[in-house]
C-alpha cells in the first residue's frame, strides 16, 4: 500500500472506489479504503476522474493522504502498537461520541508527529507519539 510513487498509491485508491462504483466484491485492503472513502463524501468526485486528479498537486489538502493517514490509524488500533493506541482510540471515541472524528484528531497527531520527526531527521519516538495521543484523551 504505501509507496513512494505517488502514481502507484494513487491508483489502489482509484481501484477501489471504483470497483464499489462497479458493485464488484471488494475484500481486504480495497473494503477498507472503501469504508475511509464513504466517510468521505467530499473527495467522492476526486475519485471519479482519475484522469484528472491521477497527478495533480493537491498541496497541503492532499485527499490521498488524509485517507492513508485514516488506513494507518486503523492499523495501529487494530494492530495495538504503539501500545495503548487502541485504549486510546477506544476512550477517545466515546468521549467524542464520534469514532470518525477521533480518527481525525488522531490523525491529525500522527500527521504531525510525522511531519516534526522528518525534519528532525530522527527517527520516529513511540513513546513521545503515545504521549502526544494520550493529551488528547485529556482535552
Amino acid at each position: 500500500m504505501f509507496s513512494n510513487n505517488r502514481t502507484e498509491m494513487r491508483k489502489i485508491f482509484f481501484t477501489a472506489w471504483n470497483k464499489h462504483q462497479q458493485h464488484l466484491l471488494i475484500d481486504g485492503l480495497d473494503k477498507q479504503l472503501v469504508e475511509i472513502i464513504l466517510l468521505h463524501p467530499e473527495y467522492q468526485s476526486i475519485l471519479n476522474h482519475p484522469e484528472k486528479f491521477q497527478d495533480y498537486d493537491f498541496g497541503t489538502e492532499n485527499p490521498f493522504l488524509h485517507m492513508s493517514l485514516h488506513l494507518a490509524i486503523r492499523e495501529q488500533v487494530n494492530t495495538n502498537r504503539p501500545l495503548g493506541i487502541a485504549t486510546i482510540y477506544k476512550n477517545l471515541s466515546e468521549k467524542l461520541q464520534d469514532t470518525q472524528q477521533a480518527e481525525h484528531r488522531m490523525l491529525e497527531c500522527l500527521e504531525n508527529f510525522l511531519w516534526e520527526t522528518q525534519q528532525s531527521g530522527n527517527a520516529p519516538d513511540e513513546k513521545k507519539y503515545l504521549m502526544r495521543l494520550e493529551e488528547l484523551e485529556k482535552n
